[in-house]
C-alpha cells in the first residue's frame, strides 16, 4: 500500500470516506453531510498558511468530535496521520515555509524588544533599583501589541492598504496615553494604564480574525488563542526566571553585578518579544491539534466555584461586609473577568452541537456564582460612594462590575435555556462574541473620558 504520508489530498478524503461508507447502517446522505464539514474545515485551515496533509490532519481530528464514525477514523489512522505531519516536516517545501515564518517570528520579536528600548533614547531608561517609569506604565503595551498586530496581518496574507485602517485605535492610544497631563499618584492614570491594554487587544483580535469579522467563529478561535496565549507566556516567563537567576548567579560567581543589564535589558526585552514567540507557539499548536483548552477549563472551572461558593458561604456565616479599597476592587473585578474568561474558554473549547452534560452545569453554577459575588461587590461600592463620594477608581469599578452584571447575567439566562432543551449553545456563543466590544468599549471611555472628567487626579 501506498505510505499514507505520501497520498495526495483528495485520495486522503476518499479514502476517510471510504471509511465511513463501509460502517454498517450508514447512509450516503450522512457521508456527503460529513464530507462537506470536513471540506469546510480544510479551506479555512488551508486558508490560514497549512498545508494541505496538514489541514487533512486537523481536519479529521476536529470531526472526531463531531461525529463518532469520524473519530473511529481519527484514532485508526492516528499513528499514521502524526507519522505524516513529521515527514512533511522533514522536507524540502514544508521546510522552507517553517523556516519563511521562523525567520519573520524572530524579526517581530528583535523588533518588539529594540521597542522597548526605544524611550531609552529619550532618557527614559529601565533600571533595577527604581520604580518602573511612568512611561512605560502607560505605553507598554504600545510597544508590543502593534507588533503582535503585524504578525497576524502578515501570516494571514492581508494587504497592506485594507489593513492601514487598524493603525488607527494605537495611534488613538498613544495619544490618550500621553497627552494628558497626569500629576504624580494620579489615580486616571492607573486607570489608563490598565485599561488601555483592554481595549487595544480588540483590534489584535481584528487583526487575527482578518476579514471575518462578523462571524461568530473566528473571533472563538481568538479567545481560544487568548487564553492559550497567557498560558504559554507563563511558561516563558518562569523558564525566563530560571534563566535569569542562573545569570546572575554566574556573573556574582566573578564579582560583576549583572542586575544593570538584565533588569535593564534582558528582563524587559526578553518579555515584550516572549509575546510574539509565545503566539506563534500557539498558531504551530493549533496546527497539529487543538486539545488545551478542554483539559484547562475542566481543571479550573470546578475550583473557581469552590472557590467563589466558599467566599459567598463564609461571608454569610461571619456577617462581615466585603471591603472596597482600591486594591481590594482591582482584585475582585479581575477575579470575575478572570471567570468571565474562563467562561469564554470553556465555550470556544465545546462542541455546539452536543447535548447539555455535567459539566455545561457546572458552568451554569460558576456563572450563577459570579454573578451573585458580582452584586455583592456592586452593593458595597454603591455604599461606599453614597458614604464617601466618587472618586474615579469607585466609578471605574462600579461601571466594570455593571458590564460584567449584564454579561454574567445574559450568559446564565443562555446557559439555563440550554440545559432545559429550550435554546441552543450557539446562542450562548453569539451573546459572548457580541458582548465582546462593550468590555473594549468600556475600557476604552475609561482611558478617554474619565482623565479630564475627574480633572486628571
Amino acid at each position: 500500500m501506498t505510505p499514507f504520508a505520501d497520498q495526495p489530498l483528495e485520495e486522503q478524503i476518499a479514502q476517510w470516506r471510504g471509511h465511513l461508507r463501509r460502517q454498517p447502517g450508514v447512509r450516503v446522505a450522512d457521508v456527503e453531510e460529513l464530507e462537506g464539514h470536513l471540506r469546510d474545515q480544510l479551506a479555512e485551515l488551508k486558508a490560514n498558511g497549512l498545508a494541505g496533509d496538514e489541514a487533512f490532519l486537523v481536519a479529521v481530528k476536529r470531526m472526531g468530535s463531531l461525529d463518532a464514525l469520524s473519530r473511529e477514523f481519527a484514532r485508526a489512522h492516528s499513528e499514521r496521520l502524526w507519522k505524516q505531519l513529521v515527514l512533511d516536516s522533514l522536507s524540502d517545501g514544508p521546510a522552507a515555509v517553517s523556516n519563511t515564518e521562523t525567520f519573520a517570528v524572530l524579526g517581530f520579536a528583535v523588533a518588539a524588544a529594540m521597542a522597548v528600548q526605544l524611550p531609552g533614547l529619550f532618557g527614559v531608561h529601565l533600571s533595577p533599583n527604581d520604580e518602573l517609569p511612568l512611561f512605560y506604565r502607560r505605553n507598554a503595551c504600545l510597544l508590543v501589541l502593534p507588533l503582535l498586530a503585524l504578525y497576524f496581518l502578515w501570516k494571514r496574507g492581508a494587504a497592506v492598504g485594507s489593513s492601514l485602517w487598524l493603525a488607527v485605535p494605537f495611534a488613538a492610544g498613544a495619544v490618550f496615553a500621553n497627552v494628558f497631563p497626569f500629576p504624580v499618584g494620579s489615580q486616571t492614570q492607573v486607570l489608563t494604564a490598565l485599561h488601555l491594554p483592554i481595549a487595544l487587544w480588540l483590534a489584535v483580535g481584528f487583526a487575527y480574525t482578518r476579514n471575518r469579522w462578523f462571524t461568530d467563529g473566528p473571533w472563538m478561535d481568538f479567545v481560544r488563542f487568548s487564553g492559550e496565549l497567557a498560558i504559554y507566556y507563563v511558561l516563558i516567563a518562569l523558564g525566563g526566571g530560571v534563566f535569569t537567576a542562573f545569570t546572575m548567579m554566574m556573573f556574582k560567581a566573578i564579582d560583576l553585578d549583572a542586575a544593570w543589564f538584565v533588569f535593564g535589558f534582558m528582563v524587559p526585552c526578553g518579555a515584550a518579544g516572549a509575546v510574539i514567540v509565545g503566539a506563534w507557539l500557539v498558531e504551530a499548536k493549533q496546527s497539529v491539534i487543538e486539545n488545551m483548552a478542554p483539559v484547562l477549563t475542566k481543571l479550573f472551572t470546578p475550583l473557581f466555584t469552590l472557590l467563589l461558593l466558599g467566599f459567598l458561604a463564609t461571608m454569610a456565616w461571619t456577617g462581615q461586609p466585603m471591603n472596597v479599597k482600591r486594591e481590594l476592587l482591582i482584585g475582585f473585578d479581575l477575579l470575575l473577568v478572570l471567570v468571565m474568561g474562563l467562561v469564554l474558554y470553556a465555550a470556544s473549547a465545546r462542541d455546539p452541537e452536543a447535548p447539555p452534560d455535567f459539566f455545561d452545569a457546572l458552568q451554569l453554577l460558576l456563572v450563577g456564582s459570579a454573578l451573585l459575588v458580582d452584586g455583592v461587590a456592586l452593593a458595597a461600592i454603591a455604599g461606599r460612594i453614597s458614604e464617601f463620594g466618587l472618586t474615579p477608581n469607585r466609578v471605574a469599578a462600579l461601571g466594570e462590575n455593571l458590564v460584567l452584571l449584564v454579561n454574567l447575567a445574559g450568559s446564565a439566562w443562555l446557559y439555563a435555556r440550554f440545559l432545559r432543551g429550550r435554546g441552543s449553545f450557539g446562542s450562548l456563543e453569539r451573546w459572548l462574541v457580541a458582548y465582546l466590544p462593550v468590555h473594549a468599549g468600556w475600557a476604552a471611555l475609561v482611558v478617554m473620558a474619565f482623565p479630564p472628567l475627574f480633572g486628571y487626579r
